[in-house]
């Protein structure tokens, strides 16, 4: 068991450099096993995920290995079956990419259900209509699923639901399917368009990513090629985020600010200052934070993976503040956390009420999920005492070494581990908050 103490309160201040985007790099690594030719991939994140991707490869017959400069090198070629244990598979949730990344290529996928963070509902319904659309036929068995296709030919698809998962997955399906696919209501997020530039560099031909409408020419094969995965700009949001709750002045270096528009006018609404030059971004606190409304949104809209750190942000606005969950109605685990900790807040109907002026204070609480973690870790920053957060694996799913770059900006956060989980251990942890 691992679990983390955080002495608070203290000023976040300084400058940091964020780790490539994850949901960029989970695409792009299965999106490699397309190629006809070892990859190299610069910016992958040293997360928990990768491990168990790399694993995925290793049991198909895909190396991959991460060189003493960071770069991941990825070799395709000795790729000789396609069956994924559900275990593995069941441990993320995009294990799904390896659909789109196999089909083509060899016929036929076995893969468990998605896993990862537990949002309540995740449905695959939509990959499931693109690919049929493709030519592929499901079966689904108790722990597991095939996904078979004998060809697949170009479709017009049209997206029920704006769905980033989905829209990749067509688009590694589509990229060496026979004849031209249309991908209607596509996803604009940032990670879809940086596959799409990953994939074009190998050889594919995708015009429109970014938008709501993208076309696909299928190609008979990809090529290797040398591509880094653009900064985790949620990450980077998070950081912007922590000035207004510390006070301090936060730097985030080597980012694409255009990926952030929505928070940062968001920030600027609240009361943080926004300073913007080239590829970096300062955020300051710019007089009393005001409360404000929130609704989340596909991008460019404000992000779902945001709203949780920006939760604690508005525990300290002066007034109430609202904000709804629109693309997982039932992401509010961390809501009960925070209360622990002395927030005032409730949820009905997806919609969070907060009031502000809160103080915080320590407790034990847990991280369902990367976001959520990284709001705890916020919360335990400027809560007074002792804050211990378990879930530590939840947090490293998704962050790669959170705790140092909490620290190098003045956190007092300590890494614990033990052998067994008891629940002695927490209990001698809660004592000592208390």
């Amino acid at each position: 068991m691992r679990w983390m103490n955080i002495e608070g309160p203290s000023k976040l201040e300084g400058s940091l450099t964020v780790p490539g985007s994850k949901n960029s790099s989970l695409a792009i690594l299965a999106a490699a096993c397309l190629a006809s030719e070892p990859v190299i991939l610069k910016n992958i994140p040293n997360i928990a995920d990768f491990g168990v991707l790399r694993q995925i490869g290793e049991e198909i017959g895909c190396v991959m290995h991460r060189d003493s400069t960071g770069d991941v090198h990825i070799d395709p070629t000795k790729i000789n079956n396609t069956i994924i244990e559900p275990e593995k598979s069941g441990k993320f949730r995009t294990a799904y990419y390896f659909i789109g990344a196999l089909l083509a290529k060899f016929g036929k996928v076995s893969l468990g259900y998605p896993g990862g963070d537990d949002f309540v509902s995740r449905p695959i319904d939509q990959h499931i209509k693109a690919l049929e659309k493709l030519g592929a036929t499901f079966t689904f068995f108790k722990d597991y699923y095939e996904v078979e296709a004998s060809k697949l030919k170009g479709a017009t698809i049209y997206f029920d639901t704006i769905t980033s998962g989905a829209t990749i997955n067509s688009m590694l399906a589509a990229v060496l399917a026979e004849g031209e696919t249309i991908l209607l209501n596509a996803a604009r997020d940032p990670e879809v368009t940086d596959t799409a530039l990953f994939l074009n560099q190998m050889g594919a031909t995708i015009i429109g990513a970014g938008t709501e409408t993208i076309k696909i020419k299928g190609v008979k094969q990809l090529k290797g090629c040398s591509y880094s995965v653009i900064p985790d700009r949620l990450i980077a949001g998070a950081f912007l985020i922590s000035s207004g709750i510390t006070g301090g002045t936060i730097t985030v270096k080597d980012i694409i600010p255009e990926h952030l528009t929505s928070c940062i006018m968001k920030l600027k609404e609240i009361g943080v200052g926004i300073e913007i030059n080239e590829n970096n971004v300062t955020s300051f606190l710019d007089g009393r934070i005001k409360a404000t409304r929130v609704r989340t949104a596909m991008f460019p809209g404000f992000p779902t993976d945001l709203q949780q750190p920006l939760t604690v942000l508005l525990t300290q606005a002066s007034g109430k503040s609202a904000l709804r969950e629109t693309v997982y109605p039932n992401r509010f685990n961390h809501v009960y956390q925070l209360n622990k900790m002395g927030a005032s807040i409730e949820v009905a109907n997806g919609v969070a009420h907060i009031k502000g002026k809160s103080s915080l204070h320590g407790a034990l609480v847990h991280a369902s999920d990367v976001r959520a973690g990284i709001c705890l870790m916020l919360a335990g920053v400027i809560a007074e005492g002792k804050t211990v957060i378990t879930g530590m694996e939840h947090i490293e799913r998704g962050y790669d070494n959170a705790v140092a770059a909490f620290n190098s900006l003045g956190a007092n956060i300590t890494l614990h581990y033990s052998d067994e989980i008891t629940n002695d251990i927490l209990i001698e942890e809660l004592k000592k908050i208390n």
